[in-house]
């Protein structure tokens, strides 16, 4: 995600590649954004960290911010802290990134990787003007971008859109599946499956109409889609995808908790 938002932010001449500097685990993962990119890369996060970094993104696991040094509080005083990790809390930023002049938590989708993305974020403090701005210059760089009200918020925005890519390319293979299932050939059911829900997308955004309308002017009475929404209808289709978010909802807060 990292990646996609450097790859946009050049792509889109906000900043340019020598503005912007990158370190990683020892994975290669930084060489290969140096590399694909032109931006500086630093071994290490310390070194990293003696630019004095007025925007410091947090884009590694969760589980490896323990990882971080111990002086990395003093030694990002004055930058500006944006996390992209699930879990992990404005406080418990807060208290890693003490010298910070403030810390943001986001929550992007994987969408973001092709410019369609949607991301809430949230400060730990009121911000200045500069620093929104700032923030909404490097998100927007993956797509639709909202401040949200209170830290809550990002654990709905995570169950809805966070996770929420995965429940359509569910839906994608379901219907790939149904297709298969009523004869079409396994390569059509695919392509079938894929552009329908492309197409249907498109028309979401680049449309007015709420998709309940969009819907309701595909179904013809007694028609054939009416047919299939009223098998949908049985199964109580909205209740099951309530039911997903919500235990979505709850494991984000479990991993906040944690």
């Amino acid at each position: 995600m990292v990646s996609a938002i450097v790859k946009s932010l050049l792509r889109a001449e906000a900043f340019e590649s020598n503005d912007v500097a990158c370190c990683s685990a020892p994975d290669g993962t930084s060489e290969k954004l140096s590399a694909e990119t032109g931006i500086l890369r630093f071994d290490s996060a310390e070194e990293l960290l003696k630019t004095n970094p007025d925007l410091l993104v947090l884009g590694c696991k969760p589980q490896q911010l323990d990882q971080l040094p111990d002086s990395i509080g003093e030694d990002s005083r004055g930058s500006l802290i944006l996390s992209i990790m699930a879990g992990i809390t404005l406080d418990r930023l807060g208290t890693v990134f003490h010298g910070a002049r403030n810390v943001v938590r986001s929550m992007p989708n994987t969408p973001g990787q092709v410019g369609s993305g949607a991301t809430g974020f949230l400060f730990a403090k009121p911000p200045t003007e500069e620093d929104r701005h700032l923030i909404r210059r490097v998100l927007s760089s993956l797509g639709f971008v909202r401040e949200v009200d209170e830290e809550a918020d990002i654990d709905r925005v995570t169950a809805i859109s966070g996770s929420g890519p995965a429940y359509v390319f569910e839906f994608a293979c379901a219907l790939e599946e149904a297709g298969k299932d009523i004869g079409l050939e396994p390569g059509l059911a695919r392509e079938l499956a894929s552009r329908t829900v492309i197409g249907a997308a498109k028309l979401m955004e680049e449309g007015d109409l709420h998709p309940e309308e969009l819907r309701n002017r595909v179904t013809s009475p007694n028609g054939t889609t009416q047919a299939a929404l009223e098998s949908f209808g049985e199964d109580d289709l909205r209740e099951i995808v309530k039911r997903a978010a919500h235990a979505a909802r709850n494991r984000s807060v479990e991993l906040s908790d944690a």
